[in-house]
Order: C-alpha cells, then sequence, then structure tokens
C-alpha cells in the first residue's frame, strides 16, 4: 500500500484555496499538511475540503498569523497539540492515523511551523530570532518527539531552517542570514538527531545536488532564472519508515502559479 503525505507553506489558506484544490487534483495525497494558514478555526473552509476528498481534519489556528492543519482522506485515532516557548501560537499540531484507517501499526503524524526569526541573527537584538532559536531548543528537549526504535513517526513542516551547505544557492553569502546560519543549523540539526529522524528528502536526494522548496517573493518576476532557493520544508521519518520511502517530489512549479506561496508543496509516496 502506498502512503503519499505532502507539506505545503500555503501563507493562506483561504487566499490560495483553489491553487490547493488544483494541486489536490493533481497529486492526490493521502494526507495534506498546510503551514501559515492564518485562519481561525471556525471559519477555515472545511466544505471545501470535504467536497476534496478530506473528511478528517485537524487544526489548530488563529486569525491572521501562523496555524497548522493536517487534512486526511483517512479517519484519525486522535490528534494532540503542543505547545512551544510558553505560547499559544499554533505551530503544532499531531494526528495518529491507525486501525480505523486499516492499519496495523499506527503511523503518528507531526505538522510543524517552525518561527521565521525575523531578519537580525542577534538574540540580544532581535526577540523573533531568540524565539526560534528558543523553540528549536525545545524541539530537541520534547520526549514526545523522539519516537522509539519500532514506531513509525513522520514529522513534516516549515521548519524554516535550511540547515545543509546544498540546501541555500550559496553557502558563503547565506552563512550570515537568518535560515542559515551555523547556529540555527546546529539547532536543528541536534534536534533530528536527538529524535532519532532521518532526513528522507537528503536520503533519496544526496549532496552536493541542491535541493530546494522556497523562492523569495522579491524575486516574483525571475525567480525561475536566478534560482537563489532554500530548503526550508523538511520530511523526516522514524527509521522504521525510513527505508520505506519510494519518492519525494518537489513540485516546484507551483511557484510560478499566479498569487502563488513563497513555498512549494513537498511530497513523500511511503510503502507501507
Amino acid at each position: 500500500m502506498q502512503f503519499k503525505i505532502t507539506t505545503w507553506n500555503i501563507n493562506s489558506v483561504r487566499l490560495r484555496i483553489d491553487l490547493v484544490a488544483k494541486f489536490i487534483k493533481s497529486a492526490r495525497p493521502d494526507v495534506l499538511c498546510l503551514q501559515e494558514t492564518k485562519c481561525p478555526d471556525d471559519k477555515f473552509p472545511f466544505k471545501r475540503f470535504q467536497r476534496l476528498g478530506y473528511q478528517h481534519i485537524a487544526l489548530n489556528g488563529q486569525k491572521g498569523y501562523h496555524g497548522v492543519v493536517v487534512l486526511s482522506r483517512h479517519p484519525f485515532e486522535r490528534f494532540d497539540i503542543q505547545t512551544f516557548c510558553g505560547k499559544t501560537d499554533c505551530r503544532h499540531i499531531s494526528a495518529v492515523i491507525g486501525d480505523r484507517a486499516g492499519l496495523r501499526d499506527p503511523i503518528t503524524l507531526h505538522n510543524f511551523y517552525v518561527p521565521a526569526g525575523g531578519d537580525i541573527p542577534d538574540p540580544k537584538l532581535n526577540p523573533k530570532f531568540e524565539h526560534k532559536l528558543a523553540f528549536l531548543d525545545e524541539m530537541r528537549e520534547h520526549k514526545g518527539l523522539r519516537p522509539g526504535k519500532s514506531e513509525r513517526a513522520i514529522l513534516v513542516g516549515d521548519l524554516n531552517v535550511a540547515p545543509l551547505e546544498h540546501d541555500v544557492w550559496s553557502h558563503k553569502q547565506m552563512i550570515r542570514v537568518v535560515s542559515h546560519t551555523p547556529v540555527e543549523c546546529e539547532k536543528l540539526n541536534l534536534a533530528r538527531n536527538t529524535g532519532g529522524w532521518v532526513d528522507t528528502m537528503r536520503v533519496l536526494t544526496p549532496e552536493p545536488e541542491k535541493l530546494y522548496t522556497w523562492w523569495s517573493y522579491r524575486a516574483m518576476d525571475n525567480w525561475r532564472e536566478a534560482d537563489r532557493g532554500r530548503r526550508l520544508d523538511h520530511i523526516w521519518t522514524s527509521p522504521a519508515l525510513a527505508d520505506r520511502v519510494s519518492k519525494i517530489k518537489i513540485a516546484k512549479d507551483y511557484r510560478g502559479a499566479t498569487q502563488p506561496s513563497d513555498h512549494v508543496p513537498v511530497t513523500a509516496t511511503i510503502e507501507i
């Protein structure tokens, strides 16, 4: 059985619902994890997604900023919301898919939207960057993000860090830019390693090949030609699923859509 999961920072789900619908009809993921939905729960477009085949929806949203959602064709066993840094700012939701979906061994999905961190890479001068570093520390320390040896788990989302040299268009020019500074890269890699997670995108596409999932709005006209991207969106799996990921697809063309998000969908196909 194939299980397809997509992660996508959509930068307003209501503004880009037609673009999401177009993607769904083409890619047909089993589970769609969106970040930066910018939508309170009572305003979420439930009916549109249900017509598209996603009857099961786990939400953590608020007005104007942030927000995450897991949309599934399969029923959940349960879902959960965790808070980080003492803030209720809608940056995490998890869901378990198991018996009700016909899976003997359940899969736990974590959907994250890590703080972007602002523009100044100094926690003493920039509270947003301080928040980001603290958030990454709490991810590393969180016992719920340490799946056991046999546990099937997936962590996806806009983690807002491009941790490897070839996750950015120029390591030399980006090393002092928020999202690729050494301290951010170190903390994200520590969170991944401490939890025992496998960076499946880089397993299937090892360095030195470049991988990007985000292109700045500042290069609207020539983003494709300049190709100054970053890999900010990630799909991690527990070791129990690592060798079952058969494909990762980055849908780069969606960056060129009318009124696009600056992120594109990333889909993993898992043989379960």
